[in-house]
């Protein structure tokens, strides 16, 4: 019997030490070196993973490419954020905040997989819990070969599924699961790292998907060793406020498929239902128009969508303006402040400034710029703006409007929803074709957007 040996392992990367270390020689932050006690013994014969053929190199020449077929979630708009479906022998990371939806997601997504048999392993919810949630969960289609299991010990994991041959596996959730190989408590950074090695062991080369629920920190990172989303596959990001109804399931790595891939649920009483049409939804339906709000394009991965920014400009009444940005980098907000300031001649320094983006979404797209350029002009001369009007534009700190990607996919998405004038880049019209329905106006600077949206000839 191995005596009990004391580890320190860095929470951020995981890098293992004999001894405390103040800074991490890894990643290189500072006291996040935590000692654990490690026992290391072979597992129990029979409830190890199944012994596989030792591998060869081949030419890359030999290699036969045979296109498997994806396996459809049962979800079009989760399939098109793994890229196209679930991909045999990928490890799959779902991570986000308690509360948010993780659990009925995947359950969801288990109970409506078709021609697949499915066993879920919950360490935290009990059976009959379980029961309870799928009872609630309305799905179009009911997957009767759905197993339920509730365990926390990987090696038993293990032996149930070598009996049941399942061929979609969902683990609920990684930071619950022990392995007898390591002494550690469940949750700790090694148990966290030997878990979801082993699990990337059974996937590869047993060729069944896996996916991990995995918790995040205060900070929004998931817990445990950054090292664990290098393991996996896919690391999908679901996030939301939880006083809103709409959940977003967001594609932070995928290597089978493109990133930054975006999918909108909302979140009803029967469960999680995807939404086809997102403009839709993120634009707000008014009767009147109102100062302050700006409509503008943006592209989420290969989507684009439609997003309303709302904008409040008031006076300072507690000496200090302050700055406040939800849904969107508040950096580039005072960035975008400074440059009306410079070259539009506004005295912004001793307003309250406050910045919204619709819906509860976090946009990163820089088109997104001109748009809460002109919701903050409007709302600082309570001037309203036209609701069938979008825009799409980067702020370049000279006041410069500089073109954006995929153009005409942007001017496309406008017309569908109804929009019949958009305001763009002089530098995105090369090339592009005039549209009958939507009208489009170039322009170059801040200074012309300005007078075009606010002068007394307009």
């Amino acid at each position: 019997m191995l005596q009990p040996k004391s580890h320190f392992f860095c929470k951020n990367c995981g890098t293992q030490s004999v001894r405390w270390l103040g800074r991490c020689p890894s990643c290189g932050e500072f006291n996040t070196f935590e000692e654990e006690v490690i026992h290391r013994e072979k597992p129990d014969k029979g409830k190890s993973l199944k012994k596989t053929s030792p591998s060869s190199p081949k030419k890359i020449e030999d290699i036969s490419l045979i296109e498997t077929p994806r396996l459809s979630s049962g979800y079009a708009e989760l399939d098109n954020v793994l890229g196209g479906g679930i991909v045999n022998g990928s490890l799959v990371l779902l991570g986000g905040e308690p509360g948010i939806g993780k659990s009925t997601l995947l359950l969801q997504m288990a109970l409506s997989v078709r021609d697949c048999s499915v066993l879920y392993v919950s360490g935290e919810e009990s059976e009959v819990q379980l029961k309870m949630r799928a009872n609630r969960l309305e799905t179009a289609f009911l997957n009767e070969d759905c197993y339920i299991l509730t365990e926390t010990n990987t090696q038993e994991i293990f032996a149930h599924i070598d009996k049941l041959k399942p061929q979609l596996i969902i683990i609920d959730s990684i930071q619950t699961l022990q392995s007898n190989l390591l002494d550690s408590a469940a949750g700790s950074i090694s148990q966290i790292k030997e878990c979801a090695a082993e699990f990337q062991h059974f996937a590869k080369t047993q060729a069944i998907p896996v996916f991990l629920i995995g918790h995040i920190t205060k900070d929004g990172t998931i817990a445990g060793p950054k090292v664990l989303e290098h393991i996996v596959d896919t690391v999908l990001q679901f996030e939301g406020d939880q006083h809103y109804g709409y959940r977003i399931v967001r594609s932070m790595k995928n290597r089978f498929g493109s990133t930054a891939e975006l999918a909108i649920f909302e979140m009803q009483s029967s469960g999680l239902k995807e939404i086809n049409n997102p403009s839709e939804i993120l634009i707000t339906q008014r009767d009147e128009s109102f100062s302050g709000s700006a409509i503008a394009t943006i592209l989420e991965g290969n989507r684009t969508l439609l997003i309303e920014t709302q904008a409040l400009v008031s006076s300072a009444v507690y000496g200090t303006p302050q700055r406040s940005a939800n849904g969107f980098d508040l950096r580039r907000t005072n960035m975008l402040l400074a440059v009306l300031e410079k070259r539009c001649n506004f005295k912004l320094g001793s307003k309250d400034v406050f910045l919204n983006i619709a819906g509860g979404i976090r946009v990163e797209d820089p088109a997104l710029d001109l748009a809460v350029i002109a919701s903050i002009l409007s709302s600082s001369l309570d001037e309203a703006i036209d609701a069938h009007t979008c825009f799409t534009g980067e702020v370049g700190l000279s006041g410069e409007i500089r073109p954006v990607t995929r153009i005409d996919q942007r001017i496309a998405e406008a017309e569908k929803i109804g929009f019949n004038k958009m305001f763009l880049s002089k530098y995105n019209m090369k090339g592009l074709q005039p549209n009958k329905k939507v009208k489009l106006i170039p322009i170059s600077k801040v200074e012309e957007l300005f007078e075009l949206l606010f002068s007394n000839d307009n």
